[in-house]
């Protein structure tokens, strides 16, 4: 956790706050990863981009900009990185195919909270602020039946600002959207069972003993793909 003096910074210190420091905020976590001469260059964009919006009314400007800043600076997180993987091709059809939706992006029935670390009916904030210890912990797997109601789940991860998955869980957790490809037989069947965790975990466990576990429990529960929702 990243610790700052507001009343003398550098830099270096301003922009890393914003990586679960002093002004966490998980849109602009990315900062942290640029170098300081591109993090005011970002600023005095912004601060452009804030003022022309203004006088325009239009916003979709001033939201491109954030967005393509923030994947230039992760298109350079190399820090996991895999030359392959054990992908295969789809032996079916789409509209004749099972399906099962997938997902890290920390969604779970209200009535069957994870209860990540130990912690009973912890808040998106507390989420946020045990970060350090969520990336080295073994992801839980949660299970949502296909028909449950976007009223009856919750979602909560460290990693992301969640606000607009709240307020639209199809931005990560599309099961509304597979619900109508499936009634439109654009795909065959959706599968009884839909999983979630929070990306935000040991890579490692996920990778070597989590990871194989989860795909043997899908292979048991005959589906012919998983639609994989990375967060």
């Amino acid at each position: 956790m990243n610790q700052d003096n507001k009343s003398s910074q550098t830099m270096e210190n301003f922009k890393n706050s914003f990586f679960y420091g002093s002004r966490s905020d998980l849109n602009f976590k990315f900062l942290s990863m640029i170098s300081d001469e591109k993090a005011g260059d970002f600023i005095q964009g912004l601060f452009k981009k804030i003022a022309v919006s203004h006088d325009t009314g239009e916003l979709n400007a001033l939201f491109d900009y954030v967005i393509n800043a923030q994947k230039a600076a992760y298109s350079k997180d190399v820090r996991i990185s895999y030359n392959d993987g054990p992908f295969s091709s789809m032996k079916k059809r789409s509209d004749q195919a099972r399906i099962m939706l997938f997902t890290s992006s920390g969604h779970f029935v209200k009535t069957e909270d994870p209860k990540p670390l130990g912690v009973d009916n912890m808040t998106q904030e507390q989420a946020e602020s045990r970060i350090m210890e969520f990336i080295k912990h073994e992801p839980e797997l949660s299970a949502i039946p296909k028909e449950t109601h976007y009223d009856d789940l919750m979602v909560r991860h460290g990693g992301y600002d969640i606000k607009g998955a709240k307020k639209d869980p199809n931005v990560a957790f599309p099961l509304e959207i597979f619900r109508e490809l499936e009634q439109e037989k654009v795909i065959g069947s959706l599968a009884d069972t839909a999983f979630s965790f929070v990306g935000a975990c040991s890579q490692k466990r996920l990778l070597k003993r989590t990871g194989p576990k989860w795909v043997n429990k899908i292979k048991a529960m005959d589906v012919d793909a998983v639609f994989l929702v990375p967060v």
